[in-house]
């Protein structure tokens, strides 16, 4: 079996190994693909792996030998799945594996905003607190997390692992979820995107994009939100309006946006949000665990492998 990944580096720039995916069939790996070089680097190939890179209907037109993508990530709204579906072709994805670093990462950019860690680690490695009359330096205020009020816009499994997780710090748990109240667990109410956004202190994006929620937090939701809302993104930077969620921050309209992912990636020099106060990115490295690109490499062999047997698994087409 042909096999060919198109952007390899990102799931292992060289500290893990491809040898399970090697004893499957012959396996070509580049780093990364630019789009013009897609079709000629593909053409042959009867298994593509893909983490970024896009494929369109014309793409899967002219690609006869392909008969399965696996996408080496959970999220697939780069591949035109219906296309695939047309041509016979079956697309996987690799749900599940980044549950536990995600979760992490929304913790982690919570407690920057709610803690400054890293402002003050630059500030002292400056000789702020050196220069300081006091033994303690403080210039912004910590804010404890305890009894505030946290919504979860999606609640699959990274949802459930961040609800999971917040519960130990003490915090009242809202879901904004397709699930009915009873299917969600213990501490974790159900409640809806306008009473999210106007009576929570914090909400954290963990849904899907999709074509009906693409910049659904746009000037309006947060004309109604709790101007001292602090909101995470560690899912997709298209499910909000960068341009409105930067006017927000400029206007204190919003209390602080942590964000791993952005619309455009890597972002133009212009992106707004670049320059906004209380913005907190990070560049879209929730997922980039070693422990998380390990078992990525484990579905991408569970998946090539239930594919040859007949019986297929995380299809998404």
């Amino acid at each position: 079996m042909n096999i060919v990944f198109l952007d390899g580096y990102t799931i292992n720039p060289g500290d893990l190994t491809w040898q399970p995916l090697e004893a499957l069939g012959h396996l070509t790996v580049y780093d990364r693909t630019e789009p013009d070089e897609v079709l000629e680097r593909a053409t042959g190939a009867e298994v593509l792996i893909v983490n970024k890179t896009c494929l369109t209907a014309s793409h899967f037109d002219a690609l006869k030998s392909l008969k399965l993508v696996c996408v080496a990530a959970t999220g697939y709204d780069r591949i035109d799945t219906e296309a695939a579906r047309r041509q016979g072709v079956v697309v996987c994805n690799c749900a599940g594996y980044s549950s536990l670093s995600v979760a992490q990462m929304v913790v982690s950019l919570l407690l920057e905003a709610f803690d400054s860690v890293g402002f003050y680690a630059e500030r002292n490695r400056r000789g702020a607190w050196s220069d300081s009359p006091d033994f303690c330096y403080t210039v912004k205020p910590r804010v404890e997390l305890a009894g505030k009020r946290m919504a979860i816009v999606g609640f699959g499994n990274i949802g459930r692992t961040v609800a999971r997780i917040m519960q130990a710090f003490g915090l009242q748990l809202f879901a904004v979820s397709s699930k009915e109240a009873h299917e969600l667990p213990d501490g974790v109410q159900k409640i809806t995107l306008d009473e999210a956004f106007a009576t929570c202190d914090i909400v954290s994006l963990n849904c899907p994009l999709t074509p009906q929620n693409r910049g659904f937090v746009n000037a309006g939701l947060l004309a109604r939100a709790n101007p001292r809302l602090v909101l995470v993104n560690t899912a997709r930077g298209a499910l909000v309006d960068e341009q409105a969620v930067a006017g927000a921050l400029s206007q204190g309209r919003l209390g602080a946006y942590c964000t791993d992912v952005l619309t455009q990636e890597p972002p133009a020099p212009d992106c707004p949000l670049l320059s906004a106060p209380n913005c907190y990115i990070t560049p879209h490295i929730g997922w980039d665990t070693i422990e998380a690109r390990r078992r990525i490499l484990d579905i991408l062999v569970d998946n090539i492998r239930a594919f040859q047997s007949g019986s297929p698994v995380s299809v998404v087409n």
